[in-house]
């Protein structure tokens, strides 16, 4: 048994530890935000945040996420500056990388409240986007740091 809480709310699984914690959240917790993007952490669809550090879960056994504490982007405020600024700026095209960016955004801004182009483009470098062209993504970011689209 693995206990972790998990968007705030205990959770406790019987999946075997070696299971990923990608199908945990999906399959036992139905929380579909994270998604199976090509499941070899290269591409930040199932990026979610792990004791506040960014991580793709489809490289995580839930072997080790006893007591940890993790969040989805369902446990991000929906009204949030930066959810508003993925709104504002465009940033959302398909969706399918959009819950990756956001909680790999929100680790960065948590490092770096007002982030430079530069550690924008680092902080998101795990994430890949076939719509945008990051450019929606980037300003999205600067926006919800306080700056404009």
């Amino acid at each position: 048994m693995t206990t972790m809480r998990i968007n705030g709310k205990v959770f406790q699984s019987s999946s075997a530890p070696n299971a990923r914690l990608l199908d945990v959240l999906r399959n036992e917790c139905d929380l579909k935000g994270a998604k199976e993007g090509c499941g070899e952490g290269e591409c930040g669809a199932c990026a979610v945040l792990v004791n506040g550090r960014l991580v793709n879960s489809c490289l995580v056994p839930l072997g080790q996420m006893e007591q940890a504490e993790i969040t989805t982007v369902e446990g991000l405020p929906e009204d949030s500056a930066l959810a508003r600024a993925f709104v504002h700026c465009g940033a959302t095209q398909c969706g399918i990388c959009t819950p990756g960016m956001m909680l790999a955004a929100t680790a960065l801004l948590a490092e770096h409240a007002t982030p430079t182009l530069e550690e924008i483009r680092w902080g998101l470098s795990g994430n890949l986007c076939r719509c945008t062209g990051y450019g929606r993504i980037y300003a999205a970011i600067v926006q919800a740091a306080g700056g404009g689209c």
